[in-house]
């Protein structure tokens, strides 16, 4: 009987252990760990983040942190971190939790536009994925990289052209800039290096030249026109004279980037800058802006007149009044400058 009552106790003994193994195994990797209300949260592991690092940015998410770090140390996720972005869906288990971090880095789509510097872009770029402005500014001016595709410090910025990409969250900058040099071939295609050709300028060129009509004018229809009259001015080697180069240029001496210009004095003209169109014949040494693909494609498909000015429409807020003359643009001047003086636009 002694016997028997002690079988009874071990086997009841075995059974609850086996009954409490079970809870724990159910509890560590197949109970809801999620403790936000969202339908999915986004968590970002940086490249060289060990699982300290995870378990701070993830403690807030879960209910168990501890339940996490158990069930991660079973799977040997604790020593074999990866860097990226993941999606964890509200009630995942610690199971499934581990295996979405394990998974494949999500894509994120970067977009950016209208960066006046490369340092501008690198900060912008920096916001939308894994590596920090510094090293995304390194890789875009590294004087190996710019050398063998043609490109210089001055110019660095015309690789870059403006539109929404995917890229994988964590991808490297030398990764990111690799594949922007893809695109920007792709988007040189043949039929557009035969336009620039026939406008006798370099691809170069057409982007120092789209940056400019981008600044004059905001408005895309107009561009083409506006691009019609700088080819012109180019063909009769007359100095392009364009305000927004002179604003560039100030901004440059400044080293004040955040300055607003809303217009451009005499005196201003005399700005001694590689980039001052009053002042130097041609083209600047590198963009004064990122232009648009519209900017860019106006150059590419820009408008046969006879027009060698323009000046700002007062009457046609965003448009610009044009003539083929000297005589005719100083009326169209005269115009303009009497609305800055009635607004008070000094500066």
């Amino acid at each position: 009987m002694y016997r028997k009552k002690n079988l009874f106790l071990i086997v009841m003994m075995g059974l609850a252990f086996g009954l409490y193994f079970v809870f724990i195994f159910n509890k560590t990797f197949f109970w809801d760990n999620t403790a936000f209300e969202e339908e999915s949260v986004a968590v970002y592991i940086y490249e060289g983040d060990d699982f300290n690092k995870v378990m701070s940015v993830l403690t807030p998410l879960l209910k168990s942190p501890n339940d996490f770090v158990s069930a991660a140390q079973k799977k040997g996720y604790d020593i074999r971190v990866k860097s990226g972005k993941f999606i964890i869906r509200k009630q995942s288990n610690n199971n499934e939790i581990i295996n979405t971090l394990r998974g494949k880095s999500l894509t994120v789509r970067v977009t950016f536009n209208n960066q006046e510097r490369i340092e501008d872009l690198a900060g912008r770029i920096s916001m939308q994925i894994a590596p920090d402005s510094l090293s995304l500014l390194n890789a875009f001016i590294d004087p190996s990289f710019l050398d063998l595709k043609g490109f210089n410090n001055a110019n660095a910025l015309s690789m870059y052209i403006p539109n929404s990409y995917d890229f994988f969250w964590n991808t490297t900058a030398e990764n990111f800039r690799d594949k922007m040099w893809d695109y920007y071939q792709r988007f040189w295609t043949e039929a557009r290096q035969e336009k620039a050709k026939n406008l006798g300028l370099t691809q170069l060129e057409v982007i120092d030249l789209a940056a400019i009509v981008q600044k004059e004018t905001q408005k895309v229809d107009e561009r083409p026109r506006v691009a019609g009259v700088y080819l012109n001015r180019i063909k009769r080697k007359m100095k392009l004279q364009a305000d927004p180069t002179v604003i560039y240029a100030m901004k440059s001496e400044f080293k004040n980037f955040d300055t607003i210009i809303k217009r451009v004095l005499y005196k201003d003209l005399k700005i001694d800058s590689p980039y001052n169109t009053y002042k130097n014949r041609g083209l600047p040494p590198g963009p004064i802006t990122m232009p648009d693909i519209s900017a860019i494609d106006a150059v590419l498909n820009s408008e046969n007149h006879r027009f060698l000015y323009f000046v700002a429409d007062p009457n046609n807020p965003g448009y610009h009044l044009f003539a083929k003359n000297g005589r005719d643009h100083n009326r169209n001047k005269k115009i303009y400058t009497r609305w800055l003086n009635r607004n008070r636009v000094y500066r």
